[in-house]
């Protein structure tokens, strides 16, 4: 624009022709990059550098380096602008929704019925208490970092028989959850424990 200017184009007509508004050009021209903007500039520079002299490294070992540097940044804002980039580690893979179909299933599902038309649909309607649990695990961001509970309902009453919370997603969280929904209800023999495909 300003090129434009020179030649005697005023700043109005090529700011039209473009279809740019004409106060944030101005503003730009006051302060074209923000104190905020050179500065991630320098941090992406320095984690771009980190990356190029070793692709094996992730976005942690890249903050490393990057502070070693002397452009100082937390883990969370390394792995944003790494992600924002492409900068994979060579042995991480991109992870990419619905990429993948899950496999087989590691045990028969015992909710699965066949209707009428010979199709397989799930029974989720149990007679009596401790005929069916239903569990799952949640995350919940806190301020000291997540927190995973793993719940057990029972699918006849809708209450929840048992629970466990801990730091980390682990089959041992389940495993404490069952255990403590058995000692509150006490004799639970024949109970299917229904849960989700994932860990």
């Amino acid at each position: 624009m300003s090129e434009l200017a020179a030649d005697g184009i005023p700043v109005v007509v090529s700011c039209r022709v473009l279809k740019l508004a004409r106060q944030p050009y101005y503003r730009w021209l006051r302060g074209p990059v923000t104190r905020r903007e050179l500065e991630e500039a320098y941090r992406a520079n320095a984690l771009f550098d980190a990356h190029c002299d070793d692709p094996e490294f992730g976005y942690r070992l890249l903050a490393d380096e990057a502070r070693d540097e002397g452009e100082p940044m937390a883990d969370r804002r390394a792995w944003r602008i790494a992600s924002l980039n492409g900068w994979w580690s060579v042995f991480g893979r991109k992870r990419s929704k619905n990429s993948k179909k899950p496999g087989p299933a590691v045990h028969d599902d015992l909710c699965v019925v066949i209707d009428e038309d010979g199709r397989e649909r799930h029974q989720f309607t149990p007679s009596r208490s401790n005929q069916l649990w239903l569990t799952d695990i949640t995350e919940h961001k806190t301020s000291e970092g997540r927190l995973y509970l793993c719940a057990v309902k029972d699918a006849f009453s809708g209450r929840i028989v048992g629970y466990s919370i801990g730091s980390h997603m682990k089959a041992s969280l389940a495993v404490r959850a069952i255990r403590n929904a058995v000692r509150m209800r006490g004799d639970v023999n024949g109970c299917i424990v229904h849960s989700d495909r994932r860990s």
